[in-house]
């Protein structure tokens, strides 16, 4: 008989992308998986410690969907999903176990089978229950870039090989994306591509700035590329990019960027800037280069090769196989 799996689903996407991911890597013969999606009220921003196991923070609509016929495991996600968790758990008489990704906060954490969190932020839990991961789960699967090659690549056909993707990110928490940074950054790139020739596919975020995209794409301008910049209203290549990149270069400042383009097995290269990442992203970012999955762009290391492929999800797939 198959475990009955949960998959919380709320507003963040970035939360979303990496239970889905840890989802995907579950064997479909051996669980039932199905997704339910959260709305909040409110209430949610209250502290967990107030949230405690309940459903407080979560709209009337929501709670139908949870709040019977409880599953084997759920899939948490992200801080605000953790009470409603624990709330399952109680409600099923402590028989469904929980895998939270992230850190779910102080309160509760004895409720979780499993609690992965990524190793750059170990100093914040430890305990049996605690599992450590290189990066963050991710949906990049060889089967979805598969996929995707097969649609976008046509697209890309007139392109001079070897394609380069640029995926740029922007300012994160108390660090604004510098116009020092942007420039850096795509000298960097044209640097890049003066030595391994092709072509460029870029690609940035609302993060980054109309500055700072301007004066990056004047830096590149005239190399052979295809752009989807913030703003443009057609179909979005990002998953055609991962998929038909020969190469990748990735700013350092989003986790799950980087943790997707290393989950491709291309040679990825990542910038880093100055007085731009906080502690916690320069931990990430040399846990990737030790692990042999990236590389620094300032290395100029144009033979890199990846020792292997990160996938943290089935990492964690595996860790449930095992309850």
């Amino acid at each position: 008989m198959k475990k009955k799996v949960w998959v919380l689903i709320d507003d963040r996407m970035g939360s979303n992308g990496q239970v889905r991911g840890v989802a995907g890597q579950l064997s479909l013969s051996k669980y039932e998986i199905e997704e339910k999606p959260l709305i909040y009220t409110k209430l949610a921003g209250l502290p967990n410690f107030l949230r405690g196991r309940s459903l407080i923070g979560v709209s009337d609509e929501s709670k139908q969907g949870i709040s019977q016929d409880f599953p084997d495991i759920v899939l948490s996600g992200s801080r605000r999903t953790a009470p409603i968790a624990r709330w399952i758990r109680k409600k099923s008489g402590n028989k469904t176990k929980i895998i939270q990704l992230l850190y779910p906060g102080f309160w509760g954490r004895k409720d979780f089978a499993i609690i992965a969190v990524p190793e750059h932020d170990k100093d914040k839990i430890k305990g049996k229950n605690v599992m450590y991961t290189t990066g963050s789960p991710h949906r990049i699967t060889e089967e979805k870039l598969t996929e995707a090659r097969k649609y976008w690549q046509e697209r890309f056909a007139d392109l001079t090989s070897p394609q380069t993707a640029v995926i740029i990110g922007g300012s994160i928490k108390g660090k604004p994306f510098s116009l020092k940074n942007a420039l850096s950054l795509g000298q960097a790139v044209k640097a890049f591509h003066d030595k391994v020739g092709g072509s460029l596919l870029i690609t940035d975020s609302k993060r980054t700035g109309q500055e700072a995209e301007n004066l990056i794409m004047k830096v590149l301008e005239g190399i052979p590329q295809y752009t989807f910049l913030w703003g443009d209203k057609s179909e979005n290549p990002y998953m055609g990019y991962l998929a038909c990149a020969d190469k990748i270069i990735v700013s350092g400042d989003s986790v799950s960027m980087c943790c997707e383009a290393c989950g491709t097995g291309r040679p990825v290269y990542i910038f880093r800037g100055e007085g731009w990442l906080t502690p916690k992203h320069e931990r990430f970012i040399k846990s990737l280069v030790a692990g042999g999955y990236a590389d620094y762009i300032e290395n100029n290391n144009i033979d890199f090769k990846p020792k292997a492929t990160l996938n943290p999800a089935k990492d964690i797939a595996d860790r449930i196989e095992k309850l």
